[in-house]
């Protein structure tokens, strides 16, 4: 599984996935650190990254897109460091590992996982 973190998550988390063998990048190391999520989905599509972010956007633009790629996994529990964060995505991974091949949106808060298919309907 490749991932692409978004801006607000740790950086050095992509390193910590990376040193697990997950193929993670941070928007901050390959000068997106200012761009738009429109230009991070495409980004996420072009490689086949699933996007991680806090940001409620991404799951906006890909329901008004129509889009079934790529898939986004939406963070919100706040304040997670580097390590604490790589355990999460590492669990959410195995969990929703098909659903994220065949392309969704995940959302993760304490306790709950939720996983919609896409494309979203509008």
């Amino acid at each position: 599984m490749r991932l692409l973190l978004d801006q607000g998550l740790p950086r050095s988390a992509a390193g910590i996935l990376r040193q697990t063998g997950i193929d993670a990048i941070h928007v901050g190391e390959i000068g997106y650190s200012a761009a738009q999520d429109a230009q991070i989905l495409q980004r996420g599509q072009a490689e086949g990254r699933v996007v991680v972010t806090l940001d409620a956007d991404f799951h906006a633009l890909l329901a008004q897109s129509g889009d079934s790629s790529p898939s986004v996994i939406r963070i919100r529990i706040e304040g997670l460091k580097a390590q604490a964060l790589a355990l999460l995505l590492e669990a959410v991974l195995t969990q929703c590992h098909d659903d994220l091949e065949v392309g969704c949106v995940v959302t993760v808060q304490t306790g709950r996982i939720r996983v919609r298919r896409l494309p979203l309907l509008r």
